[in-house]
Parts: structure tokens; sequence; C-alpha cells
């Protein structure tokens, strides 16, 4: 029979939420990149086609937003085309053309860096040859110094913690939006595509970044997360759901 007084359950449980919290908020606070939730009315479905209505929530250490065909013949694929990465960030964008070539540019060479570590690249349609397309949707720039001083002194960092507590992000942080979509070079059959937004972590070492650190940091991580699914759906080690 548990006879402790109710204000000291409610105690004791507040103190274990609040140790849960603090240690989760410790290790996020030393990634430099970390996922974030995307909102379906972002998607471009002019760019990922009628397949669109076939994305679903994607689980832990997924993309966001994803779908893969159960049917299709993975082991069956061992060379890969990648498509230069273009913006479709709309007429409206706030960002220069020089950022939007020089960060489309950027994730193209870490897609290639990353898949061609498993897959030759080539330039070719033919059989066993997939083709991925790729488009930066959304890109927010980080504010290096307001980033490294909310990080840094112990004010403003109670109130950045509170912030990512309150929202799932920091302070002062960028980041991007993607979407991909993987179809057999030959007959255009949808293999998978995705959408997944990542941003800036709480680590120190990437507050002091340039402006687009934080973004570039996201698209490197989402080239290896493609990669690492691309080997493990056509080798057979990870069934592709």
């Amino acid at each position: 029979m548990n006879t402790q007084h109710p204000s000291k359950q409610r105690s004791t449980g507040t103190l274990a939420a609040a140790i849960a919290v603090t240690a989760a908020l410790a290790m996020i606070a030393c990634s430099t990149t970390q996922q974030a939730k995307v909102k379906e009315s972002d998607v471009k479905c002019a760019f990922l086609g009628a397949d669109c209505a076939l994305l679903k929530p994607g689980k832990d250490g997924q993309m966001a937003l994803r779908y893969v065909n159960p049917k299709a013949a993975w082991s069956t694929y061992n060379q890969v085309i990648i498509d230069p990465v273009t913006f479709w960030g709309g007429a409206t964008s706030s960002i220069s053309p020089a950022d939007q070539e020089s960060l489309t540019n950027f994730f193209y060479q870490a897609l290639r860096t990353q898949i061609g570590q498993t897959f030759p690249l080539v330039d070719a349609h033919g059989p066993g040859v997939m083709l991925l397309q790729v488009a930066i949707t959304d890109l927010e720039s980080a504010t290096p110094g307001l980033r490294t001083i909310s990080s840094i002194i112990p004010q403003a960092r109670v109130l950045n913690t509170l912030k990512y507590a309150a929202t799932g992000t920091y302070a002062f942080i960028g980041g991007a939006q993607v979407e991909g979509k993987l179809t057999d070079s030959v007959t255009g059959l949808m293999l998978a595509e995705a959408v997944d937004r990542r941003v800036g972590g709480g680590s120190l070492k990437a507050a002091a970044q340039w402006k687009w650190g934080d973004a570039e940091n996201a698209m490197t991580k989402m080239a290896t997360i493609t990669a690492e699914r691309l080997k493990a759906w056509t080798s057979g080690t990870e069934p592709p759901k």
C-alpha cells in the first residue's frame, strides 16, 4: 500500500519529468541538426506529381513524410542518376538567386558524395538504373551572433531551452525543407518519395557557423539518410516499408 502524501507524489512526478526533459534537451544540445515537423500544406505536389497523395508520416529515423513502393523489384537496381537539384521556393522567395544556386549545388554534391559511396553514378537511363530528382522547397538562414549569445549566456540559454520545450526548435537557427522522388529511369515507376525538414540543433559548435550552416548540415544529413536507405532496400538488409 502506497502511504506517500499526495503532495510528495506530485513533487516526485514533477522532478522525474523535469529530469527527463533536461536529459532530452542535453542530448539534443549536442546535435548539429534535428528533424522538424512538415506542414502537409507546404508540400509541392507539382514537383512530386500524382503520387504525392501516397505520402504518410515517417517513423523515428525516417523522413518526415514518405512513401516507398513495396512492390518494386529493389534488388534489380544497382546504378543511380542524380538530376541537378532545383529550388522551388516560389517567385516571392526572399532567398537571393546567388544563395539558391550555391545551396542547390551544395546539396547536389552532398547527394553525389553519399550515394556514390555505394552506387555507380551514371548519366544514361537504362535497366537497373534509378533516377533521383530532388528539390529544395524552403530555406531558413540562421543568425550566428545572436544564436551564439543564446547558447552561451546563462540567462539567454534558459530562455532558449524554454523556447525549445514549447516549440521544438531553438532561437535564431536556420534549416531546410526538401522533397525528393526516386523513379525507374526507363518506365517512370515511382519507387519512393519523401519530404523532410531539418533545422539547427543546440550544438555550440554549430552556433558560430555562417548563416547557411544549419541548412547545409540539414542537407548533408538528408543525403546521408537517403544513401543509407537506398543501400538497405536494394541489398535486402531492410524491408522497403
